[in-house]
């Protein structure tokens, strides 16, 4: 028996819970833009394993269990976000969002590199800012297993001057972003998935904090092609719960 609505699994923030997950995001966007009737189940950071252990194998990287998943109209469970953009490619191909392998081969290395460098900023970020009660005790363990130490003295010790460090491949995005100069996605007014991952990035540091959102801005080399590019998206960036 199906219902016909998709449901999305995604990890809240303390109350009024909200999307903030770079991850989660990028899939609520495709669902978004796909107009697909979903609900969101909120996952808790210790409840994602016994949730998703009886309906999808582990990633094979680390063998775990992460979100973004979805539970198909048919009961199905797919996990991963970029193994669900494929099935709803597939099972809903209007309105059309190419998975485009050059131009995400190219974003990832650059993505890969930025996120690397801010990892001392976002991560206890979560911790201090997004997280409720009923996950922090285990993501503070975890990253702290992760990192090697306390996750908070690590955001002490290796925070300052992760902009700085982050600014040369901000600015290989915003390069990216323009190559195709009339904009305002990466392939010019071809929507992509690779967009909905970079504004997932982008959605993720506004909810960090204004203080991070702007820095990334600014480091960018140009604040207004990224606001641009973010306003854009906005038809498909309204619904975060």
């Amino acid at each position: 028996m199906t219902s016909g609505i998709y449901t999305l699994f995604d990890i809240p923030t303390k109350a009024p819970r909200r999307c903030w997950s770079m991850n989660t995001w990028r899939t609520r966007l495709l669902l978004n833009y796909k107009g697909l009737d979903y609900k969101t189940e909120w996952v808790e950071y210790p409840d994602i394993k016994p949730r998703l252990n009886q309906h999808v194998p582990p990633n094979e990287q680390g063998a775990q269990f992460t979100l973004p998943a979805i539970q198909m109209t048919d009961g199905s469970y797919v996990m991963d976000s970029y193994k669900i953009a494929e099935v709803i490619e597939r099972t809903h191909p209007e309105p059309k969002l190419p998975l485009d392998q050059t131009l995400l081969l190219k974003f990832r290395k650059i993505l890969i590199d930025f996120m690397g460098a801010l990892t001392p900023i976002y991560v206890p970020g979560v911790a201090q800012s997004i997280l409720g009660d009923e996950s922090i005790e285990y993501f503070l363990k975890t990253r702290h297993e992760d990192v090697g130490m306390p996750l908070y003295e690590y955001g002490r010790l290796q925070g300052p001057g992760s902009f700085e460090r982050a600014e040369p491949f901000a600015r290989q995005m915003t390069a990216l972003l323009k190559e195709a100069p009339s904009g305002p996605y990466f392939l010019g007014d071809t929507l992509t998935y690779v967009d909905f991952i970079w504004a997932g990035i982008l959605l993720f540091f506004k909810c960090l904090g204004d203080e991070e959102y702007q820095e990334i801005l600014k480091r960018s080399g140009d604040a207004e092609a990224h606001t641009r590019f973010l306003e854009a998206l906005s038809p498909w960036t309204e619904r975060d719960d």
